[in-house]
């Protein structure tokens, strides 16, 4: 059962969590990419008993800014902040302001991006404040709109900003906009990286990659830059929600055998477009569409394990001799290893990297229950022997929490 709270007239998973955490804390924030209906969720939760105000005009962001006792004495009821990290030395003053009247619930707090909003937040407000992040839309999310999109190419396409789908605008426009703000503004402003060609193309790059291993040294060399820019660059994008990166899973922790993070992008439209795929039809042949694919998965399970105020605690598998497991998701009593496949038949050679890892665990690892699942393109459920066999439109049928 979901809370409503409303983009147009559809529901978002995170409401239900976020009432309940506004029931604990006297402040709540919210981050998250741009666009993902932070300001929407929030009013629709919210609005009817907490004023609201955005530090995005300058008139208000100077306000804050300036007179920031002022600025709070005004919203002293309480009030949704959107944007807070416009004016994060208000955080320094809103301290004092919970600490005398700790009410649950009375500021809500939002910010588009965790360029040093976190360091404040944990700085100024630690044991007062509630964290939430608030993504792109979830499959199950999206298929609360008038006319959403069934076909999984266009789904993987299309990608799931809010408002391509509640807007009906084309996606390849509203991400070519979406992606040059996010680059003119965040990065350029926020972060002050000066050569924002070479970001774009380092960004381009990773799309490229998404799905596979990071290796830091062969992105910064194909984009023209040093390592540790490379680095930083990646946790740009990471910071930004764009990108997660899985780790290696090990029975010991200590001993990962293969060290290197999968990259995923956590929407598949933006990684559609920075790949220069323009319909849904050049996706049906090109290349990178099963990593592609892959990321999708691994994208709507981070998603609902996010939106319920879950760590996400994906990770993949690979050993020496070569066996792979797409997907690990680690919720503490058991494991759920994954294979994703975005072909529509079912091979038999698939299960293999699901059989050696469910034997490592099963042999190595006491007290951890294994549940073995092939996500793939097709269109009907099988429970075979080695692994519960899913449908991509039906994977959220199932419990990854």
């Amino acid at each position: 059962m979901y809370t409503r709270a409303c983009l147009g007239m559809i529901q978002r998973n995170l409401a239900g969590p976020l009432r309940e955490l506004a029931r604990h804390y006297p402040v709540v924030t919210i981050t998250g990419p741009r666009q993902s209906g932070k300001t929407t969720l929030c009013k629709a939760v919210f609005g009817d008993r907490l004023r609201y105000v955005s530090l995005e005009p300058i008139d208000a962001r100077d306000y804050a800014n300036r007179d920031p006792r002022g600025f709070l004495q005004e919203y002293g009821g309480g009030a949704i902040i959107d944007e807070v990290q416009r004016s994060p030395d208000l955080l320094s003053y809103l301290q004092g302001v919970v600490d005398e009247d700790p009410t649950p619930g009375r500021f809500v707090l939002t910010g588009s991006q965790h360029f040093g909003l976190s360091e404040a937040l944990s700085q100024s407000l630690a044991g007062r404040v509630g964290l939430l992040h608030l993504l792109p839309l979830g499959f199950d999310e999206l298929q609360r709109f008038d006319d959403p999109p069934t076909e999984l190419l266009q789904v993987i396409w299309s990608g799931a900003y809010p408002r391509i789908h509640d807007r009906g605008i084309p996606p390849d426009v509203w991400i070519r906009d979406y992606f040059a703000t996010y680059v003119q503004r965040d990065v350029r402003q926020v972060l002050n990286v000066t050569d924002l060609e070479a970001f774009s193309t380092f960004v381009g790059l990773a799309a490229g990659r998404t799905a596979t291993e990071v290796n830091l040294s062969r992105m910064g060399g194909d984009a023209g830059v040093r390592h540790n820019t490379a680095r930083a660059w990646l946790s740009v994008l990471e910071t930004s929600f764009l990108v997660f990166r899985a780790p290696a899973w090990h029975r010991n922790l200590k001993k990962q055998q293969i060290k290197a993070p999968k990259l995923h992008f956590l929407d598949s439209g933006l990684a559609c477009y920075l790949l220069g795929i323009r319909s849904p039809e050049e996706l049906r042949h090109h290349p990178l569409r099963g990593q592609l694919f892959e990321s999708w998965v691994a994208a709507e399970i981070y998603k609902p394990r996010t939106h319920a105020g879950l760590e996400a605690r994906l990770s993949h598998f690979r050993d020496a001799q070569g066996s792979e497991v797409d997907l690990v998701v680690d919720t503490g009593a058991r494991l759920i290893l994954t294979e994703v496949k975005s072909g529509a038949t079912v091979a038999s050679d698939f299960f293999h990297g699901l059989r050696r890892l469910a034997e490592v665990v099963e042999d190595k690892v006491a007290g951890v229950s294994v549940e073995s699942r092939l996500v793939y393109g097709g269109s009907e459920a099988q429970d075979r022997t080695d692994a519960r066999v899913v449908p991509w439109n039906r994977m959220l049928e199932l419990d990854w929490a």
